[in-house]
């Protein structure tokens, strides 16, 4: 089981990640050959299926993203946990809520990431 600790400890740096605009820093919780799906990918990256691969399709779909939105921001509503996965509420700055939830490989590193939206 994740602790309350690993799992706040992940969620406020994610957070912190993003809200710095920094896909280095945002990337390095990823293993390199993580699955992303969101229904943005459909919208930004073309991808029909919802689903993106690795650093570098991912990492181009969130800078896509972060360009669109400059003004990009997170506030962390909440921190759910399970035995490998931790699950994020948060809101972005137009007041849309969000949650994401990842599953960890055995390094500690997101294997999978989906998000979910309002």
């Amino acid at each position: 089981m994740i602790s309350v600790e690993q799992a706040t400890r992940f969620a406020e740096d994610w957070i912190a990640s993003w809200n710095a605009h920094d896909l280095p820093r945002i990337l390095s919780h990823y293993s390199p050959d993580f699955s992303m799906t969101s229904p943005f990918i459909v919208e930004i990256a073309g991808e029909p299926s919802g689903t993106l691969r690795g650093h570098d399709a991912v990492g181009t779909y969130w800078a896509r993203a972060l360009q669109r939105m400059p003004d990009l921001r997170f506030e962390l509503l909440g921190v759910f946990r399970s035995m490998r996965g931790v699950v994020i509420h948060y809101r972005n700055q137009t007041g849309r809520l969000a949650a994401e939830s990842f599953q960890f490989n055995r390094d500690g590193l997101v294997h999978t990431a989906v998000a979910h939206y309002v």
